[in-house]
């Protein structure tokens, strides 16, 4: 030792105990609740998203029915017959009955049209099965219309 230096005689520095991480501060007990409320609210939104798009799963599976009965039997006023019905039941199923069960004809090709932006339908296609010859007609044109038409309509029921 060294009497001229008066810090030698001091004993070294003891370092304090390393801070834990439990129990967690209440700062994060209160993020993890929001989060765990976040995951909830997400699973309940996407759950009823999943169930509320039901149909529209089941429309296309139907669909692809009558497409491949088409194939099987070229029969073109049975396709054309068995999609407009179905995209009836459909759009009866999204919008208000009041606003899609009077449409027919004209009237029904416009409701199709509109309420849709990625589906447009020929002239022909409400009136083509109902016609003793049906006119020619693209048949997977029409397939891909009624397919984006349940896919991207906007329901408002």
């Amino acid at each position: 030792m060294n009497p001229q230096d008066p810090l030698a005689a001091l004993h070294p520095l003891r370092q304090p105990e390393p801070i834990g991480w439990w129990p967690l501060a209440p700062g994060w007990w209160l993020l993890i609740a929001l989060l765990i409320l976040a995951l909830g609210a997400l699973a309940y939104v996407l759950v009823r998203r999943y169930r509320a798009n039901a149909y529209r799963r089941m429309a296309l599976t139907q669909l692809d029915q009558l497409r491949r009965q088409y194939l099987r039997n070229r029969d073109d006023a049975a396709y054309l017959a068995g999609a407009n019905a179905l995209l009836k039941s459909v759009a009866l199923r999204a919008y208000p009955r009041r606003e899609v069960a009077p449409c027919s004809g004209n009237t029904w090709l416009e409701f199709l049209n509109q309420s849709c932006d990625t589906a447009q339908f020929p002239p022909d296609f409400v009136t083509a099965a109902y016609c003793r010859q049906c006119p020619d007609m693209d048949m997977e044109n029409i397939h891909q219309c009624a397919a984006n038409w349940i896919k991207g309509h906007e329901a408002k029921v």
